[in-house]
């Protein structure tokens, strides 16, 4: 109970005082600040402490798996692109996150595209992001993420997200696979990674996403098969792709070393932006959080049909409340990830979501999260 009103009061404390401050400021400042700030009360332990104390709350058995050998305490995640250089990973660590991704981080340090970078739809509980993939490079990412020190960051699961430079040295298919392998070969070291995901549809870079095409994915994939990473491979998929062309993406993925999906990225499809939000035509970017719910959520369904044994699904893309989780992993995935959700709605949502996931499993009977997933779905016979 106590644990409850402190997260409700952190809810409310969110929406009522920080929110309207922070949403008067340009979201690319709010973001740049946010990390900054999160960064550096990171480096103190009894700031991590109080953190953790606040929010992570004790060890559920019931949210514990083990996905691809690695334990999950908690299945909720941070996405990719909220730490674009693994600035955060203590204090997220310790907030109530199970799991975080880092990146994209490339080969080469990218600027990424000119700003602004970030733009709020707030009626469509989205942002639009066009960041073209910035970060400092894969080297010195990984190099970071190897220094912290283990009482800061423990067992905690990092997932390395992995991209081609956005650059205009960077355009062929051979660089770009080249790109790719070279941060692999780094990562594959590096026992803080514990997976690593191709990102192989960020709609705003040089070059478009050339690798959602199953010629082109089939040879990037057998690069990477070549290198050997010893971490599962998972590939970020496109959620404006049709069934069938998803599908086609799925099936060359299959002929290689790839654990998993994570579905699904940003949707470019603008008719789906609440027409209360005012969305000039001169704010460039692809749209995250709710706008790219529902087309995520079939994806999920439809891979779990037709691949739940073979591939682990991981669910992104407008989860904003538990029953949002929930319905990701009832269609089929085993982890999710959220970023606009926390914006919109404070940093205490991981640990709302975790609670809310346990009494919904108790709810309907289930002993464990894995019994949940994939309950809507049903395998392809």
């Amino acid at each position: 109970m106590l644990r409850s009103t402190w997260l409700r009061f952190n809810r409310w404390s969110y929406r009522v005082l920080a929110k309207p401050v922070l949403f008067r400021i340009a979201p690319d400042k709010t973001h740049h600040d946010m990390i900054a700030m999160t960064s550096a009360t990171g480096r103190f332990a009894v700031l991590r402490g109080l953190v953790r104390l606040s929010f992570r709350g004790c060890r559920d058995e019931k949210l514990v798996q083990n996905i691809c050998g690695i334990e999950f305490e908690r299945p909720v995640g941070v996405s990719a692109g909220f730490d674009k250089n693994g600035e955060v990973v203590p204090m997220m660590a310790n907030i109530g996150f199970g799991f975080m991704e880092v990146g994209s981080v490339t080969a080469r340090k990218c600027v990424g595209n000119p700003k602004p970078w970030f733009y709020r739809l707030p009626y469509s509980q989205s942002l639009v992001v066009h960041a073209g993939l910035a970060n400092q490079g894969s080297a010195v990412v990984l190099k970071r993420i190897h220094d912290y020190p283990t009482k800061a960051v423990g067992d905690f699961p990092v997932i390395l997200s992995v991209a081609k430079t956005n650059c205009k040295q960077v355009t062929s298919i051979a660089e770009g696979i080249a790109d790719y392998a070279t941060t692999v070969q780094r990562a594959k070291s590096e026992p803080r990674i514990k997976m690593i995901e191709l990102n192989i549809s960020c709609p705003n870079t040089y070059g478009g996403e050339p690798f959602t095409t199953p010629s082109k994915l089939e040879k990037l994939l057998a690069a990477i098969d070549t290198v050997g990473a010893p971490q599962p491979v998972f590939i970020k998929m496109p959620v404006d792709l049709p069934w069938d062309k998803f599908d086609e993406l799925l099936q060359v993925a299959l002929k290689h070393n790839i654990a998993g999906v994570t579905i699904a990225n940003l949707t470019k499809n603008r008719k789906l932006v609440d027409g209360r939000d005012t969305f000039p035509d001169t704010v460039r970017g692809h749209m995250s959080g709710k706008p790219t719910e529902a087309l995520g959520n079939e994806l999920i369904r439809q891979t779990y049909i037709k691949y739940g044994k073979k591939l682990k699904i991981i669910g992104v893309g407008g989860i904003f409340t538990a029953q949002d989780a929930y319905t990701k992993i009832r269609l089929g995935a085993s982890l999710v990830e959220i970023v606009s959700g926390m914006i919109y709605c404070g940093p205490q949502l991981a640990a709302e979501i975790n609670d809310g996931l346990s009494r919904l499993l108790i709810r309907d009977g289930y002993s464990h999260i894995s019994d949940a997933i994939g309950v809507d779905s049903k395998y392809k016979i």
